[in-house]
């Protein structure tokens, strides 16, 4: 027997402001194992990030399968989608052979075909080395790591697959934090008068790694060549996407503590990215200060047809939110829109727009929790626990859907998981459970827009008939150390007709929409 909660969906506190929201999410019992990394109460800065999600359809039957990362002595676990009428997932991770020989620290996930053959494969990364599991045809994974050349050694945070240099396969940007040896841990450290688990500060930072695929799921590490290894920072977190409107991939990566980059493609020949993050005002918020990203969320905010960046930060700071306006400027504007003061007190990590109520417009999740086993609101103005933050696109603002509960989230995922047309929520804690939130919303009928192939990257510009507009992008999802493909879209509202542009820079116009169903768009 599943066992419901319904979660409050209230934006206000009165009875009238209650029936604003028409999103619910309802929390059902899984058989998903909690995450583990480390210690309950985390000792040391490598214990304190957890582990990420990735979903996926690694069995190619049309529903989202779970990947969870594990820290420390529990294996990572593969379970397969099952759904039907209900969500139910079953852990297969024996049976498929996901099995990671050494026992090393496990952090984040990336999913992505990288040998070509329609089947989703699996990067690990870890406190080195990192892994590649390639997915033999639904039916078990192979560790290719060595053959495929991407066992990178450094401390791994997230990473993304994207075709960066336009080939039409998907090359390899990894995170990599700090330089940790579990056997000379850094000291501990003073924050707000508190005495709390050393680092960043005064750590060492690693330089990213990135790799090109030259065929068949083989990589050879281009960093340098490339022009990615000038900056070395605390990194967390990366997206790739066409930022400048060129038809060219770019990359945008979130640092702790230290300004963001954005490695924009150049189009010369040979292959160069330039990082313009100071020039472009996304390195930083819009006083100037250096933050520490977590998450990354991209929407077009604003209706320009540009990628907007959202990003999750620490607490006693706030999130924010950079609009990339028409010059390729990216302007702080995370109070016009309402995501300032709403965040001040949280850590955020996994965030990300979706349109949960199918209204036509992107509605904005995020997870938060705090590192510090001793963070109170009296000792350093924001808790432990925290509560998550559900922003209901309202207008020219966002508004808060207060949900019930507080957690040690980091990661989260989102994916139909029962393909009945909307978005659901996987979400896990540090060290804790799993939570699966339902979507229950109510809409009519719906349309899923599905491209097919190698779309990681792909926009997508949406004229719905009533002469309103919207843009979307296919991409991983962004999520701290976790991947879930935007590779189906959802839409209730209808559409007139959509125009791809596709990660080489090729156009494509569906003239005709259906009302409902499944439109699968290839190049």
């Amino acid at each position: 027997m599943k066992r419901l909660l319904a979660l409050l969906v209230l934006v206000g506190c009165n009875q009238s402001d209650q029936s604003k929201s028409t999103i619910i999410l309802t929390e059902i019992e899984s058989e998903i194992a909690p995450t583990t990394c480390g210690n309950e109460d985390p000792q040391q800065i490598i214990e304190v990030n957890g582990t990420g999600l990735a979903l996926l359809d690694f069995d190619n039957d049309d529903d989202l399968d779970l990947f969870v990362v594990n820290a420390s002595e529990e294996p990572c676990r593969l379970y397969e989608n099952i759904s039907d009428g209900s969500i139910v997932f079953k852990d297969v991770t024996k049976y498929i052979g996901i099995n990671i020989q050494e026992k090393m620290w496990c952090n984040g996930v990336a999913v992505g075909d990288v040998n070509g053959d329609g089947f989703d494969d699996l990067y690990i990364t870890r406190h080195g080395p990192n892994v590649l599991l390639i997915n033999n045809e639904g039916t078990s994974f192979k560790d290719a790591t060595q053959e495929s050349g991407v066992g990178d050694t450094h401390w791994g945070t997230s990473a993304r697959f994207g075709d960066l240099d336009g080939d039409e396969d998907l090359d390899l940007y990894v995170c990599n934090y700090l330089e940790f040896d579990f056997d000379a841990p850094p000291q501990r450290a003073k924050y707000k008068g508190q005495s709390v688990l050393g680092g960043p500060h005064g750590m060492t930072p690693q330089k990213d790694v990135v790799y090109e695929n030259i065929g068949g799921g083989i990589f050879k590490e281009v960093t340098e060549q490339w022009g990615f290894s000038s900056e070395i920072a605390f990194s967390l977190n990366a997206a790739i996407l066409d930022f400048t409107g060129d038809g060219l991939q770019d990359v945008f990566v979130g640092n702790d503590s230290m300004s963001n980059l954005l490695f924009v493609n150049t189009g010369e020949t040979p292959i160069r990215f330039k990082n313009i993050g100071v020039k472009t005002g996304v390195s930083a918020n819009g006083d100037g200060a250096m933050q520490a990203t977590m998450g990354i969320a991209i929407a077009d905010v604003n209706g320009n047809s540009r990628p907007d960046i959202f990003t999750t930060n620490f607490s006693s700071d706030t999130n924010t939110l950079h609009i990339n306006d028409a010059s390729g400027f990216f302007d702080d504007r995370t109070n016009k829109y309402g995501l300032g003061l709403v965040s001040r007190t949280l850590l955020g990590w996994t965030c990300g727009f979706h349109d949960f109520d199918l209204d036509g417009d992107e509605d904005l999740f995020v997870v938060n929790g705090h590192v510090y086993p001793e963070a109170t609101m009296e000792t350093m103005d924001s808790s432990r626990n925290q509560p998550v933050l559900l922003l209901e696109r309202d207008g020219e603002r966002f508004e808060r859907v207060p949900l019930q509960g507080e957690y040690r989230d980091r990661a989260a995922v989102f994916g139909d998981l029962d393909n009945d047309g909307d978005t659901d929520v996987i979400v896990a804690q540090r060290n804790g459970e799993v939570r699966m939130l339902r979507n229950d919303s109510l809409h009519d009928q719906t349309l899923t827009i599905e491209l097919y192939g190698q779309c990681l990257g792909a926009k997508l510009e949406i004229l719905y008939r009533d002469g309103s507009k919207s843009t979307r992008w296919v991409t991983d999802g962004f999520g701290f150390q976790s991947s879930s493909s935007t590779q189906k879209q959802l839409f209730a509202k209808a559409i007139s007709s959509i125009e791809v542009t596709w990660p080489d820079g090729a156009k494509q116009t569906v003239p005709k929409v259906p009302m409902d169903g499944l439109v699968i768009i290839k190049q």
